[in-house]
């Protein structure tokens, strides 16, 4: 049993190790409702300079109208935001959206998205946005997003399913598992 321990909390960290020291990230999805915010994590691990992030996904209107911002996720201080800046990186169109940094501080960042006209509601994440009292109303169409952050150490984004490489990481750890106990009852019998 501790081999097999020894061995998934390994593969955990050569996992781990892949994405911990990369610059540039890129993450996309569907929203469902006119007053969804997806929320991207980010981290520096040192102070950084020309930190960008942005939306490549409007499409000359084949999608939602995005607002970005970015907050300090340990105080949820809005660090800025954006409705519409479409020259950021190639790629965009003139209702995308995004932020540059000439300087960061080391820490933790939240980048959020939200649908036109859903801004914040004042200078603090908690605060909220400006729909979230509003009955959810499903989106039948434009509710692509992509975004993609530059110079930073590590991201993430809260509440997407699962990638498939997780589940075929999982069935290959619960392979090695039921390999290990076939392997010890064998050596029991």
């Amino acid at each position: 049993m501790k081999k097999i321990f020894c061995s998934a909390l390994f593969c955990l960290a050569l996992a781990g190790a892949n994405t911990a020291n990369a610059a540039a990230f890129t993450f996309d999805g569907n929203i469902v409702n006119h007053n969804d915010v997806v929320t991207v994590n980010f981290s520096l691990n040192n102070d950084a300079n020309n930190v960008r992030v942005w939306t490549d996904s409007w499409l000359n209107g084949t999608n939602f109208d995005p607002i970005t911002a970015v907050w300090n996720a340990t105080t949820g201080a809005l660090i800025g935001q954006n409705d519409d800046n479409g020259s950021i990186a190639p790629g965009q169109t003139i209702w995308d959206s995004g932020l540059v940094f000439n300087f960061l501080a080391a820490g933790d960042y939240l980048f959020t998205v939200a649908r036109f006209p859903n801004f914040a509601n004042g200078g603090n994440i908690s605060n909220g946005f400006g729909l979230d009292g509003d009955t959810p109303i499903a989106l039948t169409g434009g509710t692509y997003w992509r975004v993609n952050l530059d110079g930073v150490d590590g991201a993430d984004v809260s509440a997407v399913p699962v990638p498939a490489a997780v589940w075929l990481f999982g069935s290959g750890l619960m392979g090695l598992l039921g390999f290990n106990r076939k392997r010890a009852q064998s050596l029991a019998a």
